[in-house]
């Protein structure tokens, strides 16, 4: 996985701004999006208590990094349960791009400790 796997569901150039370029940060910002999609994704089902929540917290999650689509998929679900397969359809292609994303940061990192 690679910077060419990012398909674009997720603005980094975004979130690489609002966190001041610092890479650090964003890795953190990230790693903890990938924590809350772990705790939250299994809960987005509708015959689960407190589904909507968990779409309401993944939508704020997903505006928070630039992740546009799934965070327009969680407003059409906490109108519509029916958009409910949307969102697991944009939440997994999020967390694609997350990877692909980090991936290329620690491939950067080594690099760079390399050159040194």
């Amino acid at each position: 996985m690679a910077r060419r796997d990012i398909t674009g569901v997720v603005d980094f150039g975004y979130l690489e701004t609002y966190a001041g370029g610092d890479l650090a940060l964003v890795e953190e910002v990230l790693g903890l999006f990938q924590e809350q999609a772990r705790m939250w994704g299994p809960m987005i089902d509708p015959d689960t208590e407190g589904w909507l929540d968990a779409v309401h917290t993944v939508k704020g999650a997903a505006r928070g990094i630039g992740a546009n689509p799934l965070a327009q998929a969680c407003e059409a679900a906490e109108a519509n349960s029916g958009a409910i397969p949307t969102v697991h359809t944009a939440l997994d292609a999020t967390l694609n791009d997350v990877a692909a994303y980090l991936h290329e940061l620690a491939l950067q990192s080594l690099r760079n400790s390399s050159q040194r």
